[in-house]
């Protein structure tokens, strides 16, 4: 059967080449893949909304609301078992792990990925784990894709185009935002926004949304039309209302990677799972509308329409004013710690919805707080709702534009679209200040393998730096006298560089250059007399392969002056990368990467 398979692709590429150009074959799976994404979303809702209808309005609402307390915990073991004995490999984060595949795998990802966040997300986030889908979705449409692409034997630089058209995709068929979509992949993913990379996503945006239409009609999840515009006295508080927004994003990463430090410190998974299963449970049952995704108390908000018991079962809380904004600010600020503890379980899924849940909260906060002290009766608090999730998603995501056009095409209309601009930049610049990196990139920035829309960055993150290793020096050995240098090292190397390796345990210890010994080459009386512990010295800089990267190497050539520097691991001596060869394979993925 796979022999078959095989044959019949090799015609079909052998006919693609003869019949069909790459830019057009590439607008082609560009469809495909915006259909599959689409395809992978609505798996992924009905899934999760199904498993959710059983348990929430039969099992809470029937008999009580204590189920709550257990829930988390069953999804999590239930997920935890899928990864160990179904899919057999660990589920990490959609889009963290999909940029590290661009940056750092060729845009290469593992066939496991394109339905292991189908099985174990809807499990997550259906027992109550306090994450969103649009991760996993992302995820399983890069998935599919860079598979797609690998079994065409497309390019790197078209796995990537295609694994953001997949992310456009994604987030086009679960919000119906098309145009924030393409802008989504373009932030997120630092793909060039030429007419090369823009008609595939466009495709893939369309196919995706044509899809969504197809299963769920124009049902939407942010069901909600504007009907108070921009006012211009109003200025001041949508400048109150990005600065809270700012602070409330640093907060939002602050606390998550605090708590995924803590969970990484707990070795054994099943601790992982206890630990985190019980505390979710604990704040999901005084607290339940932290429960899962959150659009239905995002909606609530919205429509400025909801009941005290819709967010807590606790009694300590009155219909007052005061009592409200309490409610508001305690869920606000516990929705990030629910969304840590349930990835530090070991659950699946994203940080999109638990973003927009927070900014919805605090936007609803602030308007609140405006009545409140009669500074002004005439802010909606619905608008501001929706700005403060723009907000809180520039801020976290360090997406502005992606926020500023999601709320507007799910709002159906560009009325606040200033404020929206305002909440935005203010949240994303003061964020910026005190978070260089999202929450999707932080890891990868701080390693130095984010691919960012610096073209000089991208590219030397992209280059391999073991296509750059030279191994053809002759190492020479402390011990050895000048005759032996001569007769092992210099007659045999094209090389006037020597390393100085310990014959123990081949640890770089120094070099020699040629120059070193030059002038004492032709005087066989001192072939006896000299020794390399002598003549050698150290290098002008040292590379680390494990610690070192392609950024940080060329630094060090601009530093040092030096045109060979030479490449360790763990201190063991693994060859030279020359200045000359580097600045060649530059050129070339320079010339690959914006061709």
């Amino acid at each position: 059967m796979e022999q078959k398979f095989t044959y019949y692709l090799k015609r079909l590429l052998v006919w693609r080449a003869k019949h069909i150009s790459e830019k057009r074959f590439i607008l082609i799976l560009s469809g495909v893949i915006g259909f599959t994404s689409g395809i992978g979303a609505v798996l992924l809702k009905n899934l999760t909304h199904f498993i959710q209808w059983l348990l929430e309005g039969k099992l809470v609402e029937d008999v009580h609301n204590a189920f709550y307390f257990v829930f988390p915990l069953i999804g999590f073991i239930l997920a935890f078992a899928v990864m160990k004995y179904v899919i057999k490999h660990k589920i990490s984060h959609g889009i963290p792990t999909t940029l590290y595949s661009i940056s750092k795998q060729k845009g290469k990802l593992k066939r496991y990925q394109m339905f292991g966040s189908i099985l174990t997300a809807p499990l997550t986030v259906g027992f109550g784990g306090s994450v969103g889908l649009e991760g996993p979705t992302v995820s399983t449409g890069a998935a599919i894709s860079s598979n797609i692409a690998q079994m065409l034997h497309l390019n790197q630089k078209n796995r990537n185009l295609l694994i953001g058209a997949a992310a456009a995709g994604a987030l086009s068929s679960i919000f119906k935002a098309p145009i924030a979509a393409i802008i989504f992949a373009v932030e997120v993913f630092s793909l060039d926004l030429t007419v090369v990379s823009m008609l595939p996503l466009l495709i893939a945006s369309v196919s995706a949304i044509l899809t969504s239409y197809l299963f769920f009609g124009s049902q939407t999840i942010l069901p909600f039309e504007i009907t108070q515009g921009f006012t211009a006295k109003h200025l001041p508080f949508y400048l109150l209302l990005g600065a809270a927004t700012g602070l409330v994003s640093i907060y939002f990463t602050f606390i998550y990677e605090r708590i995924q430090n803590l969970f990484e410190k707990l070795k054994s998974s099943k601790l992982k799972l206890i630990v985190g299963g019980i505390s979710l449970g604990a704040i999901l049952f005084l607290f339940p509308s932290l429960y899962g995704e959150g659009f239905e108390v995002i909606n609530q908000l919205l429509e400025d329409n909801y009941s005290l018991e819709l967010f807590s079962t606790l009694d300590w809380f009155s219909e007052s004013t005061y009592g409200v904004l309490l409610l508001l600010l305690i869920v606000g600020l516990l929705k990030i710690v629910a969304t840590s503890i349930s990835f530090g379980a070991g659950g699946v899924g994203g940080i999109f919805a638990p973003t927009l849940f927070m900014g919805a909260v605090f936007g609803h906060l602030v308007a609140k707080m405006i009545h409140m002290t009669g500074l002004s009766t005439s802010v909606s608090t619905s608008n501001f709702t929706l700005l403060g999730m723009s907000g809180l998603m520039a801020g976290v995501l360090h997406a502005p534009l992606t926020a500023i056009f999601l709320i507007a095409e799910v709002t159906g209309g560009y009325e606040l679209f200033i404020p929206l601009m305002i909440t935005s930049a203010m949240g994303y610049a003061i964020t910026k200040m005190v978070m260089p990196h999202s929450v999707y990139t932080m890891e990868l920035g701080r390693k130095g393998d984010l691919i960012t829309h610096d073209k000089d960055h991208a590219v030397l993150t992209l280059m391999d730096i073991d296509s750059v290793i030279e191994t053809n020096f002759i190492p020479v050995h402390p011990t050895m006298n000048l005759g032996e240098i001569i007769q092992s090292a210099v007659v045999k190397s094209k090389r006037n560089i020597f390393p100085v390796i310990d014959p123990d345990n081949e640890q770089f210890l120094g070099v020699i250059l040629l120059d070193d010994i030059r002038s004492k080459m032709f005087k066989p009386e001192l072939y006896n007399e000299i020794f390399v512990a002598e003549i050698m010295h150290s290098a002008p800089d040292l590379i680390d392969l494990d610690k070192d990267k392609m950024t940080y190497i060329m630094d060090k050539f601009e530093r040092s002056g030096a045109w060979n520097l030479p490449v360790v691991k763990n201190g063991v001596y693994q060859g030279f990368i020359s200045k000359s060869k580097l600045l060649t394979a530059y050129r070339r993925k320079l010339i690959h990467f914006t061709r």
